[in-house]
């Protein structure tokens, strides 16, 4: 067991991406630039938004600096700016609150952030206070099944029922840093990278409404070279979720992370128009969530090179308006629409991990897309029921074949070549497993191939 743990381990290690150039690691320039020497007021209620940009491209205009948000106090503010070698510094006991009107962000949707930075070099958020959204602001209809929120559509700039302000975006920049912050009560998506290169997301706190949706705590949007290290995430919907729209996503580590959320605590997808290569998630608590490591490939992209290691959750179900049936782990690649492309997700590694869960692993490639070479090593999975939610389904959302009847087992194969399995144990809480097949494996035969077991076991705990 020794030997396959190291050997494991170092494979790990080789996954790892390079540090992040020596820009991107020192720290920023000394000189402060304070919000209240620029007349900011700090109460809550009057907008401190030109005092805050005014600070910003000062700072901007000296060569970079840092932007200070002095504590106590609260500053209301429309979008700020974010410019080149500038770091947002919000004090410990200082918040950040973002505008809860349309007016307060740009025309264009994509650029409705509290905080933005866009085309820039060097920028960051850091300080030990806090950014909130004001997100229950958004709420409509209060309901511990979901909230129904607000959506600003009537005027055409957004479109759907997902039109709210963002929290903290960055997009076409390099060298990101944010670090010892609190995100707090995102109306949408907290955290945002778009096209991104060589960021660094460390020591991050985000707390979303549990009970509304929408509220991603993390979106790795077409952005590369990217670490998330030590971060706390409690939110609503998907935790970590890397997405490819307008180009790939590669050399992505999370590492040392909590999670909790009613939807999936990793989330490859669900837009995948582009590759995603190179990942690593490495020493993860996933705590309560719908759904713990998922992968939904819906768009025609590829998956390689994926390693997840040192994993510890526990999977449940919640009310299934949420996508998700308590699956601790959950890779499936299909068409969106008929006429979609099929992409195939091979190369992945699920090392060291252990769940407890309400739903069996579910592995789903589809006839053109296939699941190729995936290996599990060292796995422990303890299944047990304790919520009253239904079971016996299948959720393929988005798209496919949505909500689908089946039998529940231990691992759900099909339209898979290559799968490996080592050392793994299935455990069964048979007195409150009712509905359940307890078997460990189900599969069409027609839909599989080049399947390798070593030390599968299966047992009973109760």
């Amino acid at each position: 067991m020794a030997v396959l743990l190291l050997a494991a381990a170092a494979s790990v290690l080789l996954l790892l991406p390079p540090p992040p150039p020596a820009a991107a690691r020192s720290a920023a320039p000394a000189r402060v630039f304070s919000v209240a020497d620029y007349g900011a007021a700090g109460d809550g209620s009057r907008y401190d938004t030109a005092a805050i940009q005014a600070a910003v491209d000062a700072c901007a205009a000296a060569g970079g600096g840092r932007v200070l948000l002095p504590a106590p106090g609260d500053y209301l503010t429309a979008t700020v700016r974010l410019r080149s070698r500038v770091v947002l510094e919000v004090a410990p006991g200082a918040r950040l609150l973002g505008g809860t009107r349309q007016r307060d962000y740009p025309p264009e949707f994509r650029r409705w952030y509290v905080v933005l930075a866009e085309n820039t070099t060097g920028a960051g958020v850091t300080g030990g206070g806090e950014i909130n959204g004001q997100g229950g602001a958004f709420v409509v209809t209060p309901s511990a099944q979901k909230n129904v929120m607000v959506s600003w559509n009537a005027t055409g700039d957004c479109l759907g029922d997902e039109c709210r302000p963002r929290l903290l975006g960055f997009i076409d920049s390099k060298d990101v840093a944010v670090h010892d912050i609190t995100l707090n009560q995102p109306a949408y998506w907290c955290l945002h990278l778009v096209r991104c290169d060589n960021s660094v997301i460390r020591n991050v706190s985000i707390y979303g409404d549990f009970d509304t949706p929408n509220n991603d705590g993390i979106d790795i949007e077409d952005s590369n070279n990217t670490i998330i290290a030590d971060c706390h995430i409690d939110t609503g919907d998907d935790a970590i979720c890397p997405k490819s729209s307008t180009g790939p996503v590669y050399n992505l580590t999370a590492t040392n992370c909590w999670i909790r959320t009613k939807s999936c605590a990793i989330k490859f997808g669900s837009a995948s128009f582009f590759n995603f290569e190179k990942l690593l998630f490495d020493n993860i608590t996933i705590a309560d969530s719908h759904r713990g490591l998922g992968m939904q490939i819906r768009n025609g992209g590829n998956v390689s090179d994926v390693i997840f290691s040192n994993i510890k959750m526990r999977t449940r179900y919640y009310h299934p308006s949420w996508w998700g049936r308590a699956e601790p782990i959950y890779i499936t690649t299909c068409p969106r629409h008929p006429d979609s492309k099929e992409g195939t997700i091979s190369d992945v590694r699920f090392i060291n991990i252990s769940s407890i869960s309400e739903n069996g692993v579910f592995l789903a490639g589809s006839k053109h897309g296939l699941l190729r070479n995936l290996k599990f090593q060292n796995v422990d999975l303890t299944y047990k029921r304790w919520t009253n939610y239904t079971g016996g389904l299948y959720d393929y959302r988005p798209g496919c074949q949505k909500m689908v009847k089946h039998k529940t087992g231990g691992m759900m194969l099909e339209h898979i070549s290559g799968l490996e399995v080592d050392n793994v144990s299935m455990r069964w809480w048979r007195g409150s497993l009712k509905g359940w097949d307890v078997n460990p494996l189900l599969f069409r035969p027609s839909t599989i191939d080049g399947l390798s077991f070593h030390d599968l076991q299966s047992l009973d705990v109760q």
